[in-house]
């Protein structure tokens, strides 16, 4: 199976940072040897960030308005079509700081439904000492913003911390703990931290040898990388059809951290695929045809919810398949 393309979201308040970090990366995965390339967001109808990158690297822009305050679906086209044109081994996402780094992640995911990407995680950069001043205050549309772009992160990067005292970096670090206890805190000076680090902080190592999704052949259903077991995004490609009946009742038994989901499925009881959708605690599904080739897949989007146990129990409804009777076609 065609391993997925990992895609990681650059998220963090204006000035934190994080142009800095981007070129940081770009400079690692480039002496790796990988292609990377960059989809980037800028309120202006000027892209000045951009000019600071790489000529080489590939890069799609989205200027005049934030990805999230957009349609969803021109993420989707612009990551899709950077993809096609370019194929690059990773892509990453500098959002504007002005972005709701959760619709991002909401946008970002709709591109799995057709292409095979995964959404690695999303790298929040914190400005140590704009966070204490907003946080001392504690008032404002800015520090209600900042507060969902720490809450949502995989990793936080506490930078700028040469600019304000020890017992303050302690301080801010407690803050960013109480908004967030699973990700990694990494102090920083003008982002200089070892990219390995980073990006196994984040849970999403480029270079693997099977893909994210699959069992330990070892006769168990354990996941991989379970020490990065809570994420906000979780994305599954099937490698067989399941049962409807059982895809359902997984879908409505799916834990309240999960308050999104959507995908494209083949069920072995019935004579068509599906388009599902979960929301609210309510699931749609409603069938389709799709163009081309399509992947089954399946999106999951929360709040540090286990994808190891989302994914055992996918991989135990594919296994049921192959080991039960021919299923009798159902309608839905």
């Amino acid at each position: 199976m065609e391993q997925s393309l990992p895609v990681y979201i650059l998220s963090g308040f204006l000035g934190s940072g994080k142009t800095t970090l981007l070129q940081r990366l770009l400079d690692h995965w480039t002496l790796q040897g990988l292609r990377p390339a960059v989809i980037m967001n800028e309120l202006g109808e000027v892209n000045l960030d951009g000019l600071l990158v790489e000529q080489s690297v590939p890069m799609a822009e989205m200027l005049g308005g934030c990805i999230c305050c957009t349609s969803r679906g021109d993420l989707s086209t612009e990551l899709t079509t950077l993809v096609k044109k370019e194929s690059p081994d990773v892509v990453i996402i500098e959002a504007t700081g002005a972005a709701n780094p959760l619709e991002i992640v909401d946008a970002v995911t709709e591109t799995s439904l057709y292409q095979q990407v995964e959404l690695k995680g999303l790298i929040t950069v914190v400005d140590a000492a704009h966070l204490l001043e907003l946080y001392r205050s504690q008032q404002g549309a800015t520090y209600r913003l900042m507060q969902e772009q720490i809450r949502c992160a995989s990793v936080l990067i506490l930078n700028k911390t040469d600019r304000i005292e020890a017992e303050e970096i302690a301080e801010i670090s407690e803050v960013l703990r109480k908004w967030n206890s699973y990700a990694e805190i990494l102090p920083a000076v003008r982002c200089e931290l070892e990219p390995e680090l980073l990006l196994g902080s984040v849970g999403g190592v480029i270079m693997e040898d099977r893909p994210a999704d699959e069992a330990v052949d070892d006769g168990s259903e354990r996941p991989l990388h379970s020490s990065h077991d809570h994420v906000m995004a979780y994305t599954h490609y099937f490698k067989n059809p399941v049962n409807s009946e059982e895809f359902e009742r997984f879908v409505k038994e799916l834990p309240r951290d999960v308050y999104r989901a959507k995908g494209i499925v083949t069920f072995n009881d019935t004579s068509s695929r599906f388009l599902f959708q979960y929301a609210y605690r309510e699931a749609d599904f409603m069938k389709i045809t799709p163009q081309g080739e399509v992947p089954d897949v399946a999106v999951f989007i929360g709040e540090h919810f286990s994808s190891g146990e989302l994914r055992t129990g996918l991989l135990r409804l594919e296994k049921r398949l192959l080991t039960r009777p021919a299923a009798v076609k159902r309608s839905l």
